[in-house]
């Protein structure tokens, strides 16, 4: 009887052993589906050295009126040891908007000082001499831009610097601008700049600037360093 009863548990243990067993069998496996769509290329950096954004100036309107369109920004504060001034940017000049946005958004100012303060008249940057602003020129392009004149030179206009020689069309540097800081303007330059901004906070800052001391070519005696920022 001991033995029926032994021989009983064993085939109730294999019985569920079995079923266990078989239970497992009759899983389907789970199968790891891999994604095979290839990944985006990335997407190569602009304003590098060896791959500027404006390679000839033939693409200098092109390039700005789609970047223009992608970086609709048009406040800019500047932030000096002085204190801040900030910028507003004209619509209605989009070449010189665009052009002045990248820049900021490039980091290129912030390489940059005020390398130009003409007592009663302007304050200039966008130039420095250091080797990395002439690198990070190269790497944004060589190219000018068309005028756009359309505003006065009243005190607080934000202006492009140009080229003075061989440039009848009037021409904007792209690198360099200037705010006017005489009271009086500086009405002679209409036309033969493009002002594409002006000053809506600061003006008192471009005032301390206009007053430090410089060399004989407007150069200040002690560097004043500068950081743009994009406000909105």
């Amino acid at each position: 009887m001991r033995s029926i009863y032994i021989l009983f548990v064993a085939l109730i243990v294999l019985s569920c052993e079995d079923t266990k067993t078989k239970k497992k069998e009759s899983q389907p496996e789970q199968t790891v589906i891999k994604d095979t769509t290839p990944p985006e290329p990335p997407k190569p950096k602009l304003g590098t050295l060896g791959n500027p954004y404006i390679k000839e100036q033939a693409d200098v309107i092109d390039f700005f009126k789609t970047y223009g369109e992608e970086n609709p920004e048009t406040k800019v504060r500047l932030e000096t040891d002085f204190g801040d001034i900030e910028l507003e940017l004209y619509k209605d000049t989009p070449l010189h908007r665009a052009n002045f946005i990248l820049l900021v958004k490039e980091g290129y100012f912030d390489l940059t000082q005020f390398h130009r303060v003409s007592p009663g008249f302007v304050v200039q940057w966008g130039n420095s001499d250091s080797y990395k602003t002439s690198r990070k020129r190269s790497g944004i392009g060589s190219y000018l831009l068309p005028n756009e004149s359309k505003y006065k030179h009243h005190r607080g206009a934000l202006a492009a610097a140009k080229y003075t020689e061989q440039n009848i069309s009037n021409a904007s540097h792209p690198f360099e601008n200037y705010i006017v800081q005489s009271s009086r303007g500086a009405y002679h330059l209409d036309g033969g700049h493009t002002v594409f901004g002006r000053v809506t906070k600061g003006m008192d800052v471009v005032d301390k600037i206009n007053a430090v001391s410089v060399d004989a070519s407007e150069w200040p005696l002690k560097n004043i360093y500068l950081k743009a920022v994009i406000v909105e």
